[in-house]
């Protein structure tokens, strides 16, 4: 039952071994990884599982090297492509199923301030968006930033989110979290430098395949732990599993409201995660990992940004410890939303308020406004029901 190709290079008792032994690696390599990566797909998994990989496929130690520089380096999409590869080891591949795990870039949109959001279209037809935000410093070298997302649409339904509003389908699988990052860097032909885990979805809810694709922009795309920010609203007995793990990477908690009763009308999920329990997993988290707890703050007019409230934020914050770090969001307008943004007085008297409170503050700057890729911006019509399968095509880059 050996392959063509291996027919013609090996005896059959050698090709029925190595037959043999594929078979074994398509589980034993796919156990060592996430359970929800899924079988058979070659993006995500690190350099000794890829060298193990191809032993299992009778090849030499090098050939994983090997893959592992076509998948992150070269960002090789099909298995075909890996051309430095012997054809028999990527016959052998695609035959037991194996795909390297890229999507096509389904649609592209570019804002005014070089802020560009992409749909990457699934592998089951469903739509996911991811952003890229480029920043030059006053020395001319370019930070970029990938805003990723972790599920298909959002369940928690955050009143002032567009993500919420548009339904949710499924979780994401970790590799289907780092090619957005990939295809972010082929897209602007530069490296990737931070990552936030802020776009579509609730990471917390997805945790495992969070943590396996951290692990893959760590330790394979090369992005610092400290350039890389997990965000949540607020999932229970999730952010103790991630203190864990002692990442040193950054912890920003979405508050967006200084009290339990104010927070339910903005956060439904807070009414099974009081106020007071969030605070007190924050607490412990910086005690165990060390690193300290942003918490985003989405401002809405005459909601929750009057100074009272900045007040009441600040005592909150020093009744559970102190030190932490506030990031103010200006609302950013969304279809079919009651809440509007607040004037920049107000953002500043707020900001104001909270540093004369000794909290350190900082205003988000808002980024991809213009092209509906702002923070809580994220929502495309396919969350729900899965795109109608249409002719191939290019990808369609539309200015803003």
């Amino acid at each position: 039952m050996a392959s063509t190709a291996l027919q013609h290079v090996c005896a059959a008792p050698i090709a029925r071994a190595i037959r043999s032994r594929a078979i074994l690696a398509s589980s034993s390599v796919a156990s060592a990884r996430a359970a929800d990566a899924g079988p058979h797909v070659l993006l995500g998994m690190s350099e000794p599982d890829l060298q193990k990989l191809a032993l299992d496929f009778g090849q030499q130690k090098y050939r994983g090297k090997q893959l592992h520089h076509l998948l992150y380096k070269a960002k090789v999409k099909d298995i075909e492509c890996l051309s430095q590869l012997p054809q028999a080891f990527r016959d052998s591949l695609r035959e037991m199923g194996w795909k390297v795990g890229r999507s096509p870039v389904h649609h592209a949109v570019t804002a005014a301030d070089g802020t560009i959001k992409i749909l990457i279209k699934l592998e089951d037809n469903r739509l996911v968006e991811t952003v890229g935000i480029p920043v030059e410093d006053d020395q001319g070298s370019l930070r970029l930033t990938a805003c990723v997302s972790s599920q298909v649409g959002c369940p928690l339904r955050c009143s002032f989110c567009a993500t919420g509003k548009g339904g949710y389908s499924r979780n994401l699988r970790s590799h289907e979290i780092v090619e957005q990052v990939l295809a972010l860097e082929e897209l602007f032909k530069h490296r990737v430098t931070n990552v936030v885990f802020m776009g579509m979805g609730e990471p917390m809810l997805n945790l495992n395949a969070v943590l396996e694709a951290h692990r893959c922009l760590n330790k394979d795309i090369q992005i610092g732990q400290r350039m890389i920010t997990i965000s949540t609203v607020g999932v229970p007995n999730t952010i103790k599993k991630l203190a864990s793990h002692k990442l040193q990477s950054t912890l920003a908690v979405s508050l967006h409201a200084p009290n339990q009763k104010l927070r339910e009308t903005i956060v439904p999920s807070a009414k099974s995660y009081p106020l007071d329990a969030l605070m007190e997993d924050c607490r412990d988290y910086f005690r165990e990992s060390g690193r300290r707890v942003s918490f985003e703050y989405t401002l809405l007019a005459g909601i929750n940004d009057g100074i009272d409230h900045a007040s009441e934020l600040a005592q909150l914050l020093h009744e559970w410890g102190g030190g932490y770090h506030v990031n103010l969001i200006p609302f950013n307008p969304i279809d079919g939303s009651e809440y509007r943004r607040p004037y920049k007085k107000a953002v500043l008297a707020f900001s104001a308020a909270l540093e004369s409170r000794r909290i350190t503050v900082s205003v988000r700057q808002t980024r991809g406004l213009d092209a509906s890729a702002a923070c809580g911006q994220l929502r495309n019509e396919f969350q729900k029901s899965p795109l109608l399968e249409l002719p191939a095509s290019e990808p369609q880059f539309s200015p803003v």
